[in-house]
């Protein structure tokens, strides 16, 4: 796995007339940069990411390295090349962060072609009458024979290199840098949902439907074992009986997103009867549901949660809570909301001998 992925996004985007720059704002509930980064993670086919940003951002992956940008795009994309150019990648990926909505599946078509090419590059046509004006003329031209060019893009990464390190020109992307310097460039088909976000309207992208889901749990307390509640260990006397660790918050917030996907209940998923499931953590099964939920293009639009029980006072690990699930699910901490319930000293519960959640969670799937 030769390849190396590399985020621009340390434009000013000035046309997009904002006071946060276009490639940190909220997109589809998380900030428009991390979707590119995501499908980089998912495709399995980067070794290292590299973000280019003028601002000061901490990601906890291993395999993302975050630096510094230029002033321009090419230069922002030559400081990245030199960042990497002793870690021996065959084939390096140039994307802009200010397009979110490209497929893995196009990640995967521009590999296959760069096996037999030293730069690949998606483009779409038009279906608009196309003008091109020369001194004060207005020329007609064939649209069948105009293409727009997208990221991301692709190519050997010493030839890329040599090229960008020669360049004194200012250029908009990489495959004018090969074509400036007679290199043969592959065009292939890009995809027409993969816009460039340059002013606020490009992002009213309006939901096809929504969803909502119900989850519920309750298990036992029982001495000996670690509490675990939204995947953080709660430090208690006693932890929740379960053949898994007994989260009772992840557990019901897994029901919610299979129950508004139509997808039966988590048992179907993990069985209690399946050796294999002995012990697991609540986080490992969740990761793989919001894996398929994003693949499938659904995002979690709310998350309410009632933690029921005596003791441990919730209000104390809220906030903790909240930052783990937006770290294990991906969305943002202001949709997520917890709230701590008690039962009166009523039943398992209120004897401080189990502890119950229930969430309602809405879901948007999105064109």
């Amino acid at each position: 796995m030769s390849n190396c992925f590399i985020l621009l996004a340390a434009g000013k985007g000035k046309r997009f007339k904002s006071n946060t720059l276009k490639q940190f704002i909220n997109y589809k509930n998380k900030p428009l940069f991390m979707h590119s980064i995501n499908k980089a993670i998912k495709s399995n086919l980067f070794k290292e990411i590299v973000l280019v940003t003028n601002n000061k951002i901490k990601l906890k992956n291993k395999k993302i390295r975050v630096i510094k940008g230029g002033k321009e795009r090419y230069q922002s994309s030559h400081k990245a090349l030199e960042f990497i150019k002793n870690k021996k990648f065959r084939n390096v990926f140039i994307h802009d962060a200010a397009r979110p909505n490209f497929s893995i599946l196009l990640l995967k078509n521009l590999k296959k072609f760069l096996n037999k090419n030293k730069a690949v590059v998606p483009y779409i046509n038009t279906n608009n009458s196309a003008k091109y004006i020369y001194k004060n003329k207005v020329i007609n031209l064939n649209r069948e024979k105009v293409m727009f060019t997208q990221t991301p893009q692709c190519f050997d990464f010493k030839t890329l290199y040599n090229l960008s390190k020669n360049n004194k020109n200012l250029v908009t992307d990489e495959a004018t840098l090969f074509l400036n310097n007679n290199k043969k460039v592959k065009f292939i088909k890009g995809e027409d949902s993969n816009i460039k976000i340059t002013k606020k309207s490009d992002l009213n992208i309006k939901p096809i439907k929504t969803f909502y889901g119900i989850g519920f749990d309750i298990h036992r307390l029982i001495k000996n074992k670690i509490l675990y509640l939204g995947g953080i260990k709660i430090p208690f006397h006693s932890g929740l009986k379960g053949h898994s660790d007994g989260d009772v918050v992840l557990h019901s917030i897994i029901d919610g997103i299979l129950g508004a996907l139509r997808k039966k209940d988590i048992g179907s998923l993990y069985p209690s009867n399946k050796k294999k499931f002995k012990n697991i953590r609540s986080t490992k099964m969740l990761n793989p549901i919001i894996s398929d939920l994003n693949k499938n293009n659904y995002y979690i639009n709310n998350l309410d949660i009632n933690l029921i029980c005596e003791r441990p006072k919730v209000s104390k690990y809220r906030n903790k809570i909240i930052n783990s699930l937006s770290r294990l699910m991906n969305i943002n901490k202001n949709i997520i909301n917890i709230k701590g319930k008690t039962v009166e000293k009523l039943g398992l519960i209120g004897k401080e001998n189990a502890i119950a959640c229930e969430v309602i969670v809405s879901i948007i799937k999105y064109e």
